[in-house]
């Protein structure tokens, strides 16, 4: 490995909020060989890029003393979101001949009939040379580092990585109930009560039996002050709680310190549970994959646990069941429910060549399916860990938040001695009542409420787009979809279905059925979209076709065969007219068709033009209602594409927005730089291989795909289900979600001001500041907590 930094991953037990994640990030950044920590207190992990030389176990027992559990720790997945400049450098190295923009027009040079020589079939004369996509490669969102995974042997669970999807958390998945938190709110809360019955039955017992009470609570809080200020933070939430419960016995308070105590503890509780919510909204999804598998081999199916299937296995999947790996259908045809992975409610068809995800339930027939992916590989685990990382990566809201507790603490403390000492210092005041109200402007400034605002509602976001489909790789990003003004599509593949269809059958000298079952008889067994069109709608039709004889292509001209001993041509118009007359007036509906952006076939049968087939790339279902939701939103849109113009301008006049056409990567690349340069804040929505150097140039890159790894890895955000209309979701999410934090920070900040006056005026004591601290944070958490319910309008 070299010099090159290693990532680990630690999940960690007990860390419930911004001001846990900062300690142990203080911990782990004073540890020689460790170059950068990421925290998430809502995912309950934490990165480490270090080297060879880092001392991991150490950190875990660092972190053990501060008062949390390192669960376990193991190498994260390589493939984390590549920065701008990388991708722009990877994608114009890599990709940048390769455009996907233009199916209408192309070469067939490598058009196999199966069988058939046909190298030099070409329906219109532009060169479409194959792509070959093995010789790309995108790393792999799952596949695991080469390292080995290495457990704390303090804490010996599993490895992040370990188990059937690739994501065991072992012991955090447990009841709220049931973590050392509760335990100790419960001995608190059950110590509290009984010195209040004390008291009641023996009043001389009353300070003591309080006293008692609050111990029970406060030594682990006190013992976490002391462990925080022994690496540099002297200014936690828990100095002031410690400071607080201790300075409230001196003054003769003892009961309010306890119920202090406890009330803090119930709060910092309610933290854990919110946030263990929020972490289970998403890891719920590695619930969906089933623990077993029909593997079929040498003719017989047997179960064996899905976790050791391997790529290439067979698999059977029955109706009702729910397919237990990414795989191709090799046989069969069937529904898939695809919620789970993508949020569509409607169920796909499936038929052989198909792909399928893990954990999508098939409906109607029983199908053979190819495995493509281990378990540790497969989408929805993929997805699991791109949403924790996401949530790792910290938003500028929540990094201003975060830089301003650090002078936020440390100043109410001076503002709490200074009401304390400064009345009967100046005026001869009352020292225990300003000593009191001191205390309780302690208590009233803990940040909990303030810095658990954003983290909450960005993590809550994230799981709710990811269970739709959505994909966002961090809060920058989740944060920049709100401010977008611009959205640039590619055409091929995001704004159409990246396949030709006919569209249009004009018979001649035969009639539109006779047309469309010769050509198809010509073109069967051909695995080129245009072929596969034809006989997609011979099919459709109900037309069985019949293998041509002697089919073979001639180069740049088109295809040639004999059904029934008469020969056969289809090709292109300019390729027609040398074998056959064209008829009076056709020339008029080829070009009709052409400005329609169609590609234009015609079929010549025993030298007479039988007629013409007509095909484009058509729009997905939703593009125009998608690109419409955005207009609403005021947001324009723009397409940028490879293909040619008249395609261009016919598809982007159906979708109402403006077309781009001819463009190289490049051009592309420099328009969405451009846009930028006029103010302009770009999204730009593409296939996520071809279009990488505009998508690295944009505010966000959004990668059109159906779970694959280049869609989830090369751009800044992801739509799984190729919903144009997708796009306008994440904006609208990421206003949502925008909307919430500033309630957020209302809700803290506004209880915070109204009790520190009241404290000064004495209307309020101790009791109500631990409870608008503990309040805030509760409607604070629950507010962010709605956006797990989030839905597109």
């Amino acid at each position: 490995m070299g010099n090159n930094p290693t990532k680990t991953r630690f999940v960690i037990e007990g860390m419930d909020c911004a001001a846990c994640a900062a300690k142990i990030d203080k911990v782990a950044r004073n540890t020689a060989g460790v170059k950068d920590v990421s925290v998430s207190a809502t995912a309950g992990t934490m990165l480490l890029e270090h080297d060879k030389s880092a001392d991991l176990e150490q950190i875990s027992t660092s972190v053990g003393k501060l008062g949390y559990r390192v669960a376990s720790y193991g190498p994260a997945a390589k493939a984390k979101a590549v920065e701008p400049a990388e991708k722009a450098a990877a994608g114009a190295s890599v990709h940048s001949r390769h455009d996907h923009a233009d199916h209408a027009e192309h070469d067939d040079s490598d058009h196999d009939h199966a069988g058939h020589d046909h190298s030099g079939h070409d329906h219109s004369g532009h060169d479409h040379s194959g792509h070959d996509h093995s010789k790309h490669d995108h790393g792999g969102l799952g596949r695991a580092a080469n390292d080995q995974h290495k457990g704390s042997d303090r804490n010996p669970a599993p490895a992040v990585a370990a188990g059937l999807h690739g994501h065991d958390h072992g012991p955090t998945s447990g009841p709220w109930w049931a973590t050392a938190k509760a335990r100790l709110t419960i001995a608190c809360g059950l110590a509290l009560g009984a010195a209040f019955l004390l008291a009641q039955l023996v009043p001389a017992t009353e300070p003591w039996a309080f006293i008692i009470a609050m111990a029970v609570g406060l030594i682990p809080i006190a013992r976490r002050a002391f462990a925080a200020a022994r690496i540099g933070m002297p200014f936690t939430i828990e100095t002031l709680m410690t400071i607080a419960a201790i300075g409230a016995v001196f003054i003769d308070a003892s009961e309010e310190a306890a119920a202090v105590v406890f009330l803090f503890l119930v709060g910092e509780l309610l933290e854990g549970v919110a946030a263990s919510r929020a972490r289970a909204s998403i890891r719920a999804l590695a619930t969906l994959v089933p623990k077993t598998a029909l593997l079929e081999r040498n003719g017989k199916t047997s179960e064996i646990p899905a976790e050791q299937l391997e790529v290439g296995a067979i698999i059977l999947v029955r109706p009702g069941d729910r397919i237990p790996a990414d795989g191709t259908i090799l046989s069969g045809t069937t529904s898939i429910d695809e919620a789970p992975v993508t949020g569509e409610s409607v169920p796909k068809k499936k038929v052989p060549e198909d792909k399928v995800f893990a954990g999508t339930i098939n409906q109607d027939a029983a199908i053979r399916v190819s495995v493509t992916a281990a378990a540790e590989d497969n989408t929805i685990s993929r997805i699991i860990r791109l949403v924790e990382e996401a949530q790792e990566s910290k938003a500028p809201t929540e990094r201003f938040i975060d830089s301003f507790s650090k002078y936020y603490t440390p100043g109410v403390m001076i503002v709490a001695a200074l009401i304390a000492v400064l009345p009967p210092l100046v005026v001869g005041a009352d020292w225990g009542e300003w000593v009191y109200k001191g205390l309780a402007v302690l208590l009233i400034g803990c940040p909990c409420a303030l810095v658990i605002s954003t983290p909450a509602a960005i993590a809550a976001s994230l799981s709710a787009g990811a269970r739709r489909g959505m994909l966002m790789k961090g809060g920058a990003v989740l944060e920049t979809l709100g401010k977008i003004t611009k959205v640039a599509f590619d055409k091929t593949g995001t704004l159409t279905a990246g396949k030709p269809v006919v569209t249009d059958v004009v018979g001649i000298g035969k009639s539109e059925e006779e047309t469309l079952r010769l050509a198809a008889d010509l073109e069967l067994g051909s695995s080129h979209p245009l072929a596969i069109a034809i006989l997609a709608a011979a099919k459709a039709r109900g037309i069985e076709p019949v293998a041509a004889t002697e089919a073979r292509a001639i180069g740049g001209e088109g295809v040639v065969g004999k059904v029934a001993g008469v020969e056969l041509f289809l090709g292109s118009p300019q390729a027609t007219a040398k074998r056959a007359k064209l008829p009076e007036g056709s020339d008029t509906q080829i070009a009709a068709l052409n400005d329609q952006g169609k590609t234009v076939s015609i079929l010549v049968v025993g030298g007479q033009v039988a007629g013409l087939i007509a095909m484009r790339d058509e729009p997905r279902e939703d593009a125009r209602a998608g690109i419409q939701r955005l207009t609403d939103l005021g947001i324009s849109s723009v397409m940028l594409t490879g293909d040619n113009r008249r395609t261009a301008a016919a598809i982007a006049a159906g979708l109402g927005m403006e077309p781009r056409a001819e463009l190289m990567p490049e051009d592309k690349q420099r328009i969405v730089g451009e846009m930028r340069s006029a103010g302009e804040r770009v999204a730009k929505v593409g296939d996520g291989i071809n279009d990488a150097p505009a998508l690295a140039a944009a505010d966000v890159g959004i990668a059109m795909g159906g779970g694959t790894d280049v869609a989830l890895e090369t751009a800044d955000a992801a739509v799984l289900n190729s919903r144009v209309s997708d796009v306008a979701g994440m904006v609208m999410l990421s206003r949502a979600t925008m909307s919430n934090i500033w309630q957020n920070i209302t809700i803290a900040l506004g209880l915070k001001a109204v009790f520190l006056v009241t404290t000064v005026l004495g209307i309020t004591g101790l009791w109500p500041a631990i409870l608008a601290d503990t309040g805030a944070t509760v409607l604070v958490t629950a507010n962010a907590m709605r956006l797990l319910a989030w839905r597109p309008s």
